[in-house]
């Protein structure tokens, strides 16, 4: 998804009613709109990213995740799989979601810093890209698998991984 037409729309929409106050006042808003470029990106991209996190709690156990490609988002849609039947081989656990914040809560993220040695970024790189994840997404659902692990209601259940290993890319308006 390209963010261009909405960040120039943007610049344009503010051009034109800067122009309404001052004779002066297009130059002074493309100046000052050049300094809120990246700021707007930024903008739009967390908008995107709270879309997306809305949609896969409504889609659960799919989901929807944003990942950033140079300076453009591009979506992944991960449907949910279809369960399995009796007597077919399940696979290893699949790691559950996040899980919801507690009553209370406003549900907010947290930012941490996590160093890795380079051989374990590797394996996390890869194994995120098997299960057509963000880094972020899968280490977000492999802590929340290891915190559930200690809780008996809690624990991954099993799922047949899918055959096809379709999924979606792009763009809506």
């Amino acid at each position: 998804m390209e963010l261009r037409p909405y960040v120039e729309n943007l610049r344009n929409e503010y051009a034109v009613a800067a122009e309404g106050v001052d004779p002066d006042g297009r130059a002074l808003a493309e100046r000052l709109f050049t300094q809120l470029e990246a700021a707007t990106r930024l903008m739009l991209l967390d908008a995107l990213s709270d879309a997306a996190d809305e949609i896969t709690r409504e889609l659960a156990p799919g989901s929807v995740h944003v990942r950033l490609r140079g300076r453009e988002p591009d979506f992944v849609v991960t449907p949910a799989s279809p369960p399995a039947e009796a007597g077919e081989d399940t696979g290893p656990p699949v790691l559950p979601t996040p899980v919801l914040a507690p009553d209370g809560d406003d549900g907010g993220t947290s930012r941490i810093n996590l160093r890795l040695p380079d051989h374990l970024k590797a394996s996390v790189e890869e194994a995120a890209g098997r299960a057509g994840l963000s880094v972020n997404a899968w280490l977000v659902r492999a802590v929340a698998g290891a915190v559930a692990a200690g809780e008996p209601d809690r624990r991954p259940t099993r799922r047949v991984e899918p055959r096809s290993g379709q999924h979606f890319t792009g763009w809506a308006r």
